[in-house]
Parts: structure tokens; sequence; C-alpha cells
């Protein structure tokens, strides 16, 4: 390591040259980098609603569909409308009143409901469906089309409408991100740091390295924008550990050797021995994630376990150029920093440790009752605000036809007209739906097929399936909407063996089903291998138990917060926000927990031993805990999309949370578990 480090010292200008060229590939990367706005994209390819997506796209060439709610206009200028649309890009065709009333169907055979399903009072309904998938760019360029042609009275409900909105909203907002972060981080390393540069120096270094990060994407394709959102934030957050150590080192070995370089070389050895544990418990947290059937989670563990990685390489060779090249400045910018009185604290918190334990573990009892009765979301739509043009739309097709979403039914273009009547009769009468729409229910099974208008048939059915339509009244995500998606399946299925039931909904609830499984195998994961870790790093057995126990603790205090304080948090905040916290704040305890073992080796007792670990490093955890707090808390303000402002809420609530839990609990179980940690460690001679 020593090697290595001078050889970084002696090769700083070069180093820094190779950085910045290498920024500009990193830049071409990150914008070529496509961005995915679709959470449900996300399911397994093999369950049957996503296949029945793939069908519905193979078959009748429809990907996306939409509803369209129109006010204020005669039947003969929806007609008009209806003729413009149909001439835009990627819209494949349009579902109305006049797709099965025209002069080939006497009007006296149709059902009286028909009309009824497309007006009320004066709105008019239209389904619409896309020739591309739901988060295909060229549907989102549709829409906005759409928008335009139709005007102020015309409302687009639809989950592409949604992923519209979500990425202008989130483009419009990114940047604001990563500025709010870095200057609310500069903030506190400026006062919390002895130089007024030394946070800059920071900044850029970590800049670079999330811009490598970024544009290192470009290998996996496409990422979410939550990972797109949260990506730059997080890894500001969770990175700055491996700076201020490596500043701290440096500053002390400035101190004792004879010259910057030599005290430099130090620094990066030291930091690479101590980080590399850190690290690695907090690159095995995201890495867990990639255990998810719900591949967001691998999408957003990919992402963040090779940008702690690139923020540990850019720490020990771009950050040691810069510290050197600014020596001078960093002198003449030096100040006092805004510091506690450490040993004081240190001395309460250790005469007060059986308080302070009894104290955390009745608090244990309240955060595990609230951590399961919190409330989650799993709607999209939920996660955005309401001067959305989606959601606005959502609200109107409530308003006027009480509905909530659609189901597709996909059914064998083989079963008999009388049993696609009977089925659709069934479903018609389950409850919440408001219609149940296909070629036998508009005009009954008796009529033949040949009889019907070519633009119906085209948009009901191919050579090997027919399509059928189900209105909801119910929200998508509710209990009432998933057990209405049950009892239509199990009709479907009893009529046509190979039918599926598609749509946001159904999507919705395998959502559901598969992200509560994911949760249990990500803790599970996660606690093993930061175990793992742990028990190699520190050579003991107990001690990841207990400081896992600790982490545990305080993740169950933040999120049983949501619950006391009546917030409903997004599904994906209890699985993300769990590992997070768990990989990024078991560093505090790691660092306490050195400490602790080095100075019981050196002859202390358990009381001095505790007491010298937490003063010492009581600094740089309220440091690193601070720096999270601040690049995370502005982002939870400022974000618009509740999905990324909870989540980062959730992050800087849980550093704080962590810092409290280490600092006051783990002095308390130093000194009444030290017989165990002796008894169990193999260093502890």
């Amino acid at each position: 390591m020593n090697k290595i480090a001078r050889q970084i010292v002696r090769f700083r200008v070069p180093i820094l040259i190779i950085s910045f060229i290498l920024l500009i590939p990193a830049a071409v990367g990150y914008f070529g980098t496509r961005i995915n706005y679709d959470i449900l994209y996300y399911l397994p390819d093999d369950i049957e609603t996503m296949e029945g997506q793939d069908i519905l796209l193979d078959e009748f060439g429809k990907g996306a569909y939409a509803l369209v709610i129109v006010e204020g206009m005669t039947d003969a200028q929806v007609s008009s409308l209806k003729g413009e649309l149909e001439e835009v890009e990627h819209v494949d065709s349009i579902l109305w009143f006049d797709s099965i009333a025209d002069s080939s169907i006497p009007q006296e055979i149709l059902p009286d409901s028909y009309y009824e399903m497309f007006h009320n009072g004066d709105a008019t309904l239209m389904a619409m469906f896309f020739d591309t998938s739901t988060s295909d760019e060229k549907t989102m360029d549709a829409i906005e089309e759409i928008r335009a042609i139709a005007g102020e009275q015309c409302f687009l409900s639809s989950m592409s409408a949604i992923v519209t909105d979500t990425r202008d909203l989130v483009n419009e907002e990114l940047p604001m991100y990563v500025l709010v972060a870095v200057l609310l981080s500069c903030l506190v390393l400026a006062l919390t740091m002895n130089s007024w540069l030394i946070p800059v120096l920071f900044m850029l270094n970590i800049g670079m390295a999330i811009i490598y990060n970024l544009g290192t994407n470009i290998i996996q394709g496409e990422i979410s924008f939550i990972t797109m959102a949260l990506a730059a934030v997080l890894q500001l957050g969770v990175t700055m550990d491996y700076s201020i150590f490596l500043w701290n080192s440096y500053q002390e070995q400035r101190g004792i050797c004879d010259n910057k370089e030599d005290g430099m070389v130090n620094a990066i050895t030291m930091t690479i021995s101590s980080v590399t544990g850190s690290s690695l418990t907090t690159i095995a947290g995201f890495v867990a994630l990639c255990f998810m059937t719900f591949t967001l989670g691998l999408d957003l563990g990919v992402v963040m376990a090779k940008g702690v990685f690139l923020g540990v390489i850019s720490c020990v060779t771009i950050l040691p150029a810069l510290i050197l090249i600014s020596d001078k400045a960093l002198q003449k910018t030096a100040h006092r920093p805004v510091t506690l009185n450490a040993e004081k604290i240190s001395c309460w918190i250790i005469r007060h440790n059986r308080p302070i334990a009894v104290t955390l573990l009745l608090l244990w009892i309240l955060a595990i009752y609230g951590y399961q009765h919190m409330n989650v979301y799993y709607n999209l739509d939920s996660s955005l605000p309401d001067y959305l043009p989606s959601i606005q739309a959502n609200t109107e097709l409530s308003a006027h036809f009480d509905m909530s979403t659609v189901h597709l039914v996909l059914a064998d273009s083989n079963l008999s007209g009388k049993d696609a009547h009977i089925m659709l009769q069934e479903m018609n009468d389950v409850d919440g739906v408001q219609f149940a729409l296909g070629m036998d229910a508009l005009i009954g099974y008796q009529i033949p097929k040949e009889f019907l208008p070519d633009e119906l048939t085209e948009i009901l059915e191919s050579d090997d399936w027919q399509l059928m339509l189900i209105s909801s009244e119910y929200a998508v995500a509710s209990d009432e909407v998933n057990a209405q998606v049950e009892e239509l399946a199990a009709i479907l299925k009893k009529y046509d063996s190979t039918g599926m039931l598609i749509g946001e909904a159904p999507c919705t609830k395998d959502l559901i089903e598969i992200t509560d499984k994911d949760f249990r195998t990500v803790s599970m994961v996660s606690i093993g291998a930061i175990f793992i870790i742990i028990l190699l790093v520190l050579r003991s057995v107990s001690l990841p138990v207990l400081l896992v126990i600790i982490i545990e603790l305080a993740i169950y205090i933040n999120m049983s917060l949501a619950y006391f304080t009546g917030t409903t948090l997004p599904f994906i905040a209890s699985i993300v926000i769990g590992t997070i916290q768990l990989g990024s704040t078991v560093d505090y305890a790691i660092l306490m927990t050195n400490r602790y073992q080095r100075e019981r080796k050196a002859g202390l007792d358990k009381k001095e031993a505790a007491s010298i670990s937490l003063s010492s490093s009581m600094p740089s955890i309220i440091t690193s805990a601070l720096g999270f707090f601040a690049a995370t808390i502005g982002v939870g303000i400022y974000s618009d999309v509740d999905l990324i402002g909870s989540l980062c809420m959730l992050m800087a609530r849980g550093a704080i949370i962590s810092m409290f839990v280490v600092l006051l609990l783990l002095p308390s179980v130093f000194l009444l578990c030290d017989g165990l940690i002796q008894k169990t460690s193999w260093n502890k001679r």
C-alpha cells in the first residue's frame, strides 16, 4: 500500500490531467444513457401480466393505451377530433361510439348502455391505443402532440401520460437536486472542517467520481429515473466519509512527517486500510438490492455499488492530488471549526449508560409496532403533485365516469361467441366493474362478425387473440381493486385457461406481491453479507451481531416515524432505506468499535476504553452524519416527486437517528457485553 501511495503522490499532476480528460467520455456516456420512467417495466418478464403486454404489442400492434376525456363537444366535434388524433404518429387506433355505430349496424340492435359507456353529460370518453410501449420515448412524444392538438377541453388518463409528466418534472428538478445537495454539504463541511477551501476540493473530487459513475451507466443501456435522481445525492452522502478520513489523516501526518509528500503517502496508506471494511459494508448493502425479483433493485444496486467503488478510488487518487496542489491555499483558508466538547458529552453518556440502554430498548418496542403498522403506496400517481395534466385527467375520469382504471382481457380468438358473451356478463356483475366491453358484449354473439366494421375488428381481434376492456371504479393498488382483479381472473380462467388479465392494476397487484417477498430477501442478504464483512474486519463473532442489531434499531425507529406522523411512504422505501441505512451508517459503529478494541488491547479497562472510543469517534461520526443529512434533506424538501422526496427525507432522518443510536447505545453495549466481546474475539489480546 505504501508503494502504491508513493506512486500516487509522485504522479499527482498526470493523475489530475488524466482525471479531467476522462470526464469527456464520461459525459458522452451520461448523455447516451436512456432514462426509464416506468416503474412497472421492472417487473419480471416471465409473469403473466408482462407476457400479456408483449402479446398485446406483438399480436395487436398495441403497446400503451389511454382514456381520453373530452368536455363540452358535440358528437360531430368529437368525431372530428378523433380523426385528427388518429393522424398522430404512433397512435394505432381509437375506440369510440362511432367505431361500431355506423351505417353498417342498425341502431336498434345496439344495447342501450352502449351510448352511455362513452357519454356522460357534456363529457365524452374514447379509448386510445399506441403502437409503442408505455415508456417508449415515441409514446411520450405522441402524448405531448395529442395534448397540443386537443387543448384544454381534452384530458389524457394513462400510465404513459403519468410517465411523461414524471419525466418532465424530474428533468426540471434534477439540476436543483445536485445544487441543493452540494451547497448544503459545503456549508456543513465548512463549519465542521478546519479550512474554508477543503469543502470545494471534496465536492470537486466527489463530483468527478459521480460523473464517472453516471457515464459508465451506458454499459447498462438505461437506468430508472429513481436511480438517476438519487445516484448523485446518494454517492455524495455515502462517500463523503472517505474524503473526511483522508483529510484528517493528512492533517495528522503533516505534523509528524518532514514534508507534505510523506504525510500524504502515510495518509493514503491509512485511508486505504481503514475504508476497505467500511466501503465493503456499504457496497454489500447495495449489492443486496440486486437480489430483488423486481429489477429496479438491480438497477439501483449496480449503479450505487459502482459509485461507492469509484468514490474510494477517486478519494485515494484524485483528492490527494488536489490537496497537494492546493496546499498553500488550504493553509491560508484555515479556520477553527465548530466543535462540541466531546469529552464532556462522552463522560455524561458513559455515566448514564444503563438508563440510556433501557430507554432505547423500550423505544424499540414502539418502533417495531410503528414499523409493522406503517402505510405504503404502490401507484406512481400518488407520488406526483395534483397540478400535473395526468393527475388532473385521472380526477376528471373519476368525476365524470366513476372510473379509475381499465383492465384488458386477452382471450383466445377461438373462444365461442356465446361463452365470451356470458363471461363478459359475469365480469360486468363483479363489484366495482362499470362495464365489460367486447365485440360479443356490444352487439350480441348472434350477429356474425362479418357484419362488424373493419375498424372495430382490427382493434379488438387478432389471429390468435381477442381483446376486451373492463372498466373499474376502484383505484389502482387498493385492496378493492386487487380483490376485483382476482375475481375477474378466476372468471376468465373458467372460460379460457390461456386467457390473461393485464393492465396497470393487475401489474401493480403483481408488484405488491413481488416486492413483499423481495423485502425479506434483501433484508436477509444485506444483513448476512454485512455480518460476514464485520466478522472478518473485526475478527469477532459477537460484534457483528451487536452492531447489526444496533443499526437495525435505528432503521426501525426511522421507518416507524412514518406511522406515528401519519405519513404514507412509497413501497420502495421499506426495501431501499433499510439497506442503505444499514450499509452506510454501520461505518459509524465500525469506527467506534475499532477504537474500543484498540484501547482494550492496550490494557485499558472497559469504562476507559469506551469513553476514549466515544470521545475520539464522536467528531467524525457527527461530521459524517451531518454531511449525509445535508446531502439529502434539501432534495427531500425541494422535490415535488414524493417518491424521490420521501426517500431523501428518510435517508436524511436515518443518518441523524443512526448517529444518535450509535453514540448513545454502542458505548452501553461495550460496557454491558465486554466479557462476551472479549471471549468471542480473535484479537482480544
